[in-house]
């Protein structure tokens, strides 16, 4: 009854293309033949070896372990710093609950 349909999306040359791909496995599909001479694609006979895209020099490699210190440094000193503050916080907290804790035994008490 009720059925979705599938727009199709119109291209600006006038080409309708519908957005339902074809579900044939594409290893089934051969290439057309063609009747000129083609030169056969070199195959690589040994397998590349694959060369680093970064070197370090000497240099670079103190400069990255000293940036990496430097970052391990500052978000150790911010996390120490949040933690303070939670302590802070809750001996604040713990405090203000003492002094109201105590005003109220002394408003029970009639003083």
């Amino acid at each position: 009854m009720l059925r979705p349909r599938i727009p199709v999306n119109p291209l600006p040359t006038g080409i309708v293309t519908p957005l339902v791909q074809p579900t044939a496995p594409a290893a089934d599909i051969e290439p057309a033949a063609c009747y000129h001479g083609h030169a056969p694609v070199p195959v690589p006979s040994t397998p590349r070896v694959q060369v680093p895209a970064v070197r370090l020099t000497p240099t670079g490699l103190v400069t990255l372990v000293a940036g990496g210190a430097g970052l391990v440094l500052i978000v150790g000193t911010v996390l120490v710093s949040l933690l303070l503050a939670v302590a802070v916080t809750g001996a604040s907290v713990a405090m203000v609950a003492v002094v109201l804790r105590l005003l109220v035994r002394d408003m029970q008490k009639g003083r």
